[in-house]
């Protein structure tokens, strides 16, 4: 897959032009599924956040705003209750998988539970946009400081489609404890190469290949 790891969604200009490049075409000709599946996990978001994600009232984190050609709503909780053969053309047949926040081991328990993380590696031409938990979720693990949801085999560890880890957020007016010294802090703890990007940076992978898309503030930490 191409992914487009961001920590607040298609939030400038840039990331804009990052995501058409990666889909090759328009958005307007271009066709994606909404996943809310995270939004769920997390104690923070109340029953408006999924709502708002899906029908494009998030000015905030924008990604369905964008206007895409069609959308759907993929929920990989519903998944394992219905035959593989029905949802598998769906994601099949979308260009982008559109990931929203929330609390990214709830997202990874699902993906697992409900045969999204297995159809990966099947998925090269398809584009993954991941907004907080969203892109933390294809990391190998969060740290213990973004754990909230407890997985049912415990521990922080997600699933590993990239080497490196991801600190959203960083100096968000609402989330004070935030701070380029507290992801420097996290990042001396999780023992892997990580990122720490603000709301106007995004993560771009293509073939291995790792860029950073900014018009904010983000740091690379070893």
């Amino acid at each position: 897959m191409k992914l487009l790891l961001t920590s607040a969604g298609i939030k400038n200009p840039s990331i804009h032009a990052a995501l058409v490049d990666l889909i090759g075409k328009p958005i307007a000709e271009a066709t994606a599924l909404l996943i809310p599946t995270a939004s769920y996990g997390h104690p923070m978001v109340s029953p408006e956040g999924p709502w708002r994600f899906i029908s494009g009232q998030e000015s905030r984190t924008p990604m369905a705003e964008l206007g895409w050609k069609s959308l759907g709503v993929l929920e990989l909780t519903a998944l394992p209750s219905l035959d593989r053969e029905r949802w598998v053309g769906w994601v099949e047949e979308a260009d982008v998988l559109l990931v929203n926040g929330g609390d990214a081991l709830y997202l990874c328990h699902w993906m697992r539970e409900s045969g999204l993380a297995d159809l990966l590696p099947s998925l090269q031409d398809k584009v993954w946009v991941g907004l907080s938990a969203g892109s933390m979720v294809m990391t190998p693990r969060i740290g213990d400081d973004f754990v909230q949801w407890q997985p049912p085999s415990g521990g922080d560890s997600t699933l590993a489609v990239v080497d490196f880890a991801i600190f959203p957020h960083v100096d968000h007016p609402d989330l004070p404890e935030n701070t380029m010294a507290e992801a420097e802090r996290w990042a001396a703890g999780i023992g892997i190469p990580a990122y720490a990007i603000d709301d106007d940076t995004a993560i771009r992978v293509v073939d291995g290949g790792v860029d950073v898309v900014s018009e904010g503030s983000w740091r690379e930490l070893a």
